[in-house]
């Protein structure tokens, strides 16, 4: 099934909110599903997060790396009927199933790119629907083949069968939108998203996922857990992922490859790569970028693309603070 729904263009400001019920198409999300009797102590051995102790009505951040401990993917992870899904950005997938695959031959496991489709479910009543519609009450629910996961109070994503679209989401009333509304409120929540291009670049400390519950510290060996425990207590790690922030003169006036700068006296250098933007109507845009964690605050920035542009830090929802 190839669902393509009349996308409802809708006019925000930073200070505007969604339709009470939306739906997003997200085309450029998918998921690895992983099957079997071994399915669970495979992941364990493979990933930063604990999937020993994962609930079947809870989710996890998590990153699979290399021997380095540079990532290879970010995903959230949940339980669904058959196994486990690693929701995460598509692009990443192709070279992520190839690396998670490797020891795959020595265990009863399945690991395979999911046939279903990703579509994030908005606004205030989402919770409600949600409830209608799937079984349980924790953050992750079933329906038959198809899975929600809760993104935050407002928002859950949701991987579905095309049976489930037509029955369900197609006769809804609710207003269906551009995937970019959705990646609105992950940029504004600094939730790490790892596509194609930024693979096996960074460690997971980059992306801020020791903050989020990403990573567990107490869980054992994995691939590359040397690297993320040294990062952690000989403090190596120097990248972070930061909420950026300016108005744009004009409206959509950049697009993709930006480049990101900061002020280093008179001169101008690279601050690190942009990961997701977003742009209001009112020209307000906003992005996720990994930068030097030791920058201070009112550090100058600027697009390249843009230089007329300043943009500023604004601080994260959460902190990056040991506990």
């Amino acid at each position: 099934m190839n669902w393509q729904p009349q996308l409802q263009s809708l006019q925000l400001t930073p200070s505007t909110t969604l339709p009470k019920l939306t739906f997003a198409p997200l085309t450029s999300w998918g998921a690895i599903e992983v099957v079997g009797e071994d399915k669970k102590s495979y992941l364990q051995g493979q990933v930063t997060c604990d999937v020993v102790s994962l609930e079947q009505g809870d989710s996890t951040l998590g990153a699979h790396c290399e021997a380095k401990g540079k990532v290879w993917s970010i995903f959230r992870l949940c339980h669904t009927r058959r196994g486990y899904a690693m929701l995460q950005p598509k692009s990443a997938i192709s070279a992520e199933l190839t690396e998670i695959k490797k020891y795959s031959v020595f265990s009863k496991v399945t690991i395979d790119e999911s046939s279903l489709h990703v579509i994030g479910v908005m606004g205030d009543e989402a919770q409600a629907w949600i409830d209608n519609h799937f079984e349980g009450k924790g953050s992750v629910r079933q329906n038959d083949d198809s899975s929600a996961v809760q993104i935050d109070a407002s928002r859950w994503m949701l991987l579905v069968a095309d049976q489930f679209i037509t029955q369900y989401i197609e006769s809804s009333e609710a207003v269906v939108c551009d995937e970019k509304y959705w990646s609105r409120y992950d940029i504004e929540q600094a939730l790490p998203y790892l596509a194609a291009e930024s693979q096996n670049a960074h460690i997971p400390q980059a992306f801020n996922l020791q903050a989020l519950g990403g990573i567990s510290f107490n869980k054992g060996c994995y691939t590359g857990q040397e690297t993320v425990a040294r990062a952690k207590y000989r403090g190596i790690n120097k990248r972070m992922m930061a909420i950026i922030e300016g108005q744009l003169s004009a409206i959509n006036t950049v697009d993709e490859d930006l480049e990101l700068e900061r002020a280093v006296g008179e001169n101008w250098r690279s601050a690190g790569p942009i990961l997701n933007h977003f742009q209001f109507d009112d020209g307000h845009w906003i992005a996720n970028a990994i930068i030097a964690n030791n920058l201070e605050p009112d550090t100058l920035l600027r697009i390249k693309q843009a230089p007329e542009v300043q943009l500023s830090i604004t601080p994260l929802p959460y902190s990056l603070e040991d506990e």
